[in-house]
């Protein structure tokens, strides 16, 4: 089996978070050597750049592309959005994002096209809907009393996503288990693009999150939940869910409770500056958004800055979809404006991304035995900024998918 040598850069350590001149052999799907004078069959020439792990972003929907007027979803055709979603796939691999959360949209075709190389695109763990009580952050009802199409809306791969009470909760996580879920999404508290609720409230209750998190466990299951409300933020811990999404009115309990329970955070920095940029590039965004984007963005920035000074576990996340794709290494500077170091905020993509989704022991950290991910950045690796731009090649599986000039 050929072995590929990249040679004359640096490697970057998630672990201790440093940077080593260092060559990386390839073989096959896996890294088999790391460390300086080593050869190969084939030879990558990595000279100017940094070797990092392959990129992880633990929150994104590939059925929305950041047009927020909900006309878009009115006026696209139903079989089109399987189409369009290959589309952005294939973009966000090619920005350094070679594994994925699928936080609500895709079903298991979509995960299964890119498995069988037929889109190309990072690998992906599916949650296919987002659960969401009456009224909920999920409702896609509307005043006429119609309901909304949009990328959660009922399909043969993707179950009705409405439940109240314990019961239809065990019920709608075993149809998603059914249906391939990798993991359970729930709403604990409204939103900020949906039109008939508040990110200050929480949803749902003890009972029916421990119903919950109870029938996801028994299958091998963990749920990632939806939660800006400090409420549905510590009911959601409570109720042992794995981790809490955008985070955005954590108090100083909330933090004790995540530090405790050992709970990640996926702050998702991008996604409400990604409704103003919406805005201002003349998209039609519903003025209730803009409000509620007004409303959370100085609260949401200032909760990540206390979680992550406090010692939180930060995975990286985006929300793209909010913000179009291949807007994702945006992120790390938000994160590092919150207080991470660069190096912080590399490991929050790469070694802690991985263990929140489970794969810390296959990906992200540029070790011998590991899946050969791998980004070759240019520029300085104790920067976050410009990051897009930065990226030279991407490989995934020990192939090259991406290269930039």
């Amino acid at each position: 089996m050929t072995r590929l040598l990249i040679h004359g850069g640096s490697v970057f350590d998630s672990i201790s978070g440093t940077v080593a001149a260092a060559d990386v052999v390839v073989e096959g799907d896996r890294i088999v050597a790391v460390g300086p004078g080593l050869d190969g069959d084939e030879a990558l020439d990595a000279s100017g750049t940094t070797v990092f792990p392959g990129f992880i972003d633990c929150h994104v929907h590939f059925m929305a592309d950041g047009q927020l007027d909900p006309m878009v979803d009115v006026r696209t055709p139903f079989s089109a959005n399987f189409y369009l979603a290959a589309e952005r796939m294939g973009r966000t691999l090619a920005t350094g994002i070679t594994t994925v959360r699928e936080a609500g949209g895709s079903d298991l075709g979509v995960k299964t096209a890119q498995q069988q190389g037929l889109a190309p695109g990072p690998d992906m763990q599916i949650s296919i809907t987002i659960l969401s009580q009456t009224g909920g952050h999920g409702d896609s009802w509307e005043p006429c009393g119609a309901h909304m199409p949009h990328l959660l809306a009922a399909h043969p791969g993707r179950p009705h996503n409405i439940v109240d009470g314990p019961e239809e909760m065990r019920r709608k996580v075993r149809e998603l288990i059914r249906a391939g879920a990798d993991v359970i999404k729930v709403c604990t508290s409204g939103g900020v693009l949906s039109p008939r609720d508040d990110p200050r409230h929480g949803h749902f209750r003890d009972d029916e999150l421990s119903t919950l998190v109870s029938e996801a466990n028994a299958a091998g299951r963990w749920v990632m939940a939806h939660a800006q409300a400090t409420d549905g933020i510590k009911s959601a811990i409570r109720a042992g869910i794995r981790s809490i999404e955008h985070g955005i009115y954590m108090d100083d309990e909330a933090i004790e409770m995540m530090l405790a329970k050992g709970t990640y955070l996926v702050p998702t920095l991008v996604a409400p500056q990604g409704v103003l940029d919406a805005r201002d590039r003349g998209v039609n965004v519903p003025d209730y958004a803009i409000e509620k984007t007004k409303m959370v963005i100085d609260v949401h920035r200032e909760s990540i800055r206390k979680a992550i000074a406090a010692g939180v576990k930060v995975a990286m996340g985006t929300d793209a979809g909010v913000v179009p794709h291949g807007q994702n290494l945006r992120e790390l500077e938000l994160m590092v404006g919150c207080g991470m170091t660069p190096a912080q905020a590399f490991v929050a993509t790469t070694r802690t991304a991985a263990e929140l989704m489970g794969l810390h022991h296959d990906r992200g950290v540029v070790a011998e035995g590991r899946r050969a991910d791998l980004v070759l950045l240019a520029g300085d690796p104790n920067d976050a900024s410009g990051l897009r731009e930065r990226v030279r090649t991407v490989i995934q599986a020990g192939r090259v998918v991406a290269e930039n000039a």
